[in-house]
């Protein structure tokens, strides 16, 4: 068995019906190797106070739900080792950017709404009886978007992306990343609706292209690609309808 340390855990705690803001406590955890940073608020709940409250659910990096700062950093908790930080202290925090609920659980219903706002389904180009069968699609085509597929709508770039914390209406690498998946999609044909997104006032050009979103998440997406992109496409379309108004980019 591994050998059994102890190391500090500063947890930053807010409780709406008491505290007036945010305030940090600090508790004693053993630990082993092989216990991740979930484990170690969990043995906090568990020991030290039962009031502490923080969201989880698969404890496999699949779900997306236990995401916290951690060492100021986003991440998913299930996956990050206390070993890795030992003997410094850990700090964690709920995630950066969005309303704090209570503890380490934050209000997600901006960001859901944003996930909503570009139609995260196919839109079949033309409909298809029963009788006609599926909507088939080659592997080369899926090969096309397969990268953001893997997104688990954990919202760490959310908390990464600096811009959000100064524009909050601005859709967001995520959800930028969810639309580029759709789009590619060789089934789908929403394509118009969605750039519209993409190219208005909250769109991909609110992006200062840090990169930091695609640094972060925990599943190689690279939304940071996915809003260059649509950047892009977005001033394509713009100049295209310029120069031809009857139509852009098709």
């Amino acid at each position: 068995m591994s050998e059994q340390k102890i190391i500090e855990i500063e947890v930053l705690r807010y409780l709406p019906e008491s505290d007036h803001a945010p305030r940090s406590e600090v508790y004693q955890v053993p630990f082993t190797d092989d216990m991740s940073v979930l484990q170690g608020a969990q043995y906090i709940k568990d020991n030290f106070d039962g009031s502490l409250t923080f969201r989880w659910s698969c404890r496999m990096a699949i779900c997306g739900s236990c995401g916290m700062m951690i060492n100021g950093i986003p991440k998913l908790s299930c996956e990050t080792f206390i070993r890795d930080y030992y003997p410094r202290r850990i700090s964690i925090e709920a995630l950066g950017n969005f309303p704090i609920e209570k503890d380490l659980v934050v209000d997600l219903s901006g960001f859901i709404e944003k996930l909503e706002a570009i139609q995260p389904y196919i839109i079949p180009k033309e409909p298809r009886t029963v009788e006609e069968g599926e909507y088939l699609q080659t592997p080369a085509q899926f090969a096309e978007y397969i990268q953001y597929t893997s997104c688990i709508n954990c919202a760490l770039c959310y908390a990464a992306c600096p811009h959000v914390s100064l524009e909050p209406g601005f859709v967001g690498p995520g959800a930028m990343a969810l639309l580029h998946r759709y789009n590619m999609d060789s089934r789908d044909g929403g394509q118009e609706q969605r750039l519209q997104l993409a190219a208005s006032e909250d769109g991909a050009y609110n992006c200062s292209a840090v990169g930091y979103c695609s640094e972060v998440c925990p599943k190689s997406v690279d939304p940071g690609n996915a809003v260059n992109i649509y950047k892009i496409n977005a001033g394509m379309d713009y100049f295209l309808r310029f120069l031809s108004p009857k139509g852009g980019a098709k």
